[in-house]
């Protein structure tokens, strides 16, 4: 684990960037690679690190941009052309690169996506459970005394256990920051009379549970946490429950090689000729140059 790209993936980790981390686990000769290179690809197609020449590099470019998308393993093999088959089995996958000198490479990309995000406001013993069945259940999560000066945005859901210090402006951020789950902890008659105040839509309204989490007759703060979470996870799993869409950057634009008929993904790098007033994009100069 005392690879540099390890402190990278660190990082990203952190700062909630999806990346793949594509390791070399099998290199033939002739090949630049080795096996124990890996890199990290980001949503934009930018490569850290070293998995094989431009060739390769190209191929694996295109393969973690699909795996990213997907959000699952692959075991990817290139092979120059001309080499013999390799069977396509769920979790594995067999390029063909005309490109390659010679020599096949196995690499595994593995997609990191950012865990669920939830928000958790208030300072009392049942936002301190909640909290921490969210960690146990490899949820990311912000604890907050109040929503009033901030915004949960890429929030899952947010808990509101705050037991009536600033309900109505927690919730009225939540709302207008599109989370699609927000948990209001109170008696029934209370979190009615909260929500009756507000003024809110049919669809708002809809959003809030009240009182939050399943009915599994909890009465510590860590059980009612348990009934929280369980609700939350019910969502996520049979209802579709996602976090509200980001502006995302837009895909990488991807070209077909005109000589090698090879994937690629356009970047400021990439080798390219205008013929008659038509851009033309190639993995290598030479095949531009060809």
């Amino acid at each position: 684990m005392g690879h540099p790209m390890n402190a990278r993936a660190t990082e990203l980790l952190a700062e909630r960037v999806p990346f793949v981390y594509a390791t070399v686990v099998r290199a033939q000769s002739p090949t630049s690679a080795r096996a124990g290179d890996v890199a990290i690809i980001l949503a934009d197609g930018t490569i850290e690190g070293f998995v094989g020449g431009q060739c390769a590099e190209e191929t694996v470019r295109v393969a973690a941009l699909d795996v990213l998308g997907e959000g699952e393993a692959l075991l990817l093999r290139v092979l120059p052309h001309g080499e013999a088959g390799f069977p396509e089995l769920p979790g594995a996958k067999m390029v063909v690169n005309p490109c390659l000198s010679g020599g096949a490479l196995e690499i595994f990309l593995e997609p990191h996506l950012p865990p669920p995000l939830l928000y958790i406001v208030g300072e009392t013993p049942i936002s301190d459970a909640v909290a921490a069945q969210a960690e146990s259940l490899g949820f990311a999560f912000a604890a907050v005394r109040t929503l009033e000066s901030q915004q949960p945005e890429g929030a899952v859901a947010v808990i509101i256990a705050s037991h009536g210090s600033g309900e109505p402006e927690s919730i009225r951020a939540a709302l207008d920051a599109d989370v699609r789950f927000i948990g209001l902890v109170a008696s029934r008659r209370r979190g009615e009379a909260v929500l009756d105040a507000m003024d809110l839509t049919k669809r708002e309204r809809d959003r809030v549970h009240t009182p939050v989490g399943l009915d599994i007759g909890a009465r510590t703060a860590a059980e009612v946490a348990l009934s929280i979470m369980a609700g939350v996870v019910r969502a996520m799993r049979t209802e579709g429950l996602v976090a509200p869409p980001t502006p995302a950057p837009s895909p990488p634009h991807q070209a077909v090689d005109p000589v090698c008929g090879m994937t690629i993904v356009v970047g400021p790098d990439t080798p390219h000729r205008t013929v008659d007033g038509m851009e033309h994009w190639y993995c290598s100069t030479e095949c531009r140059d060809h």
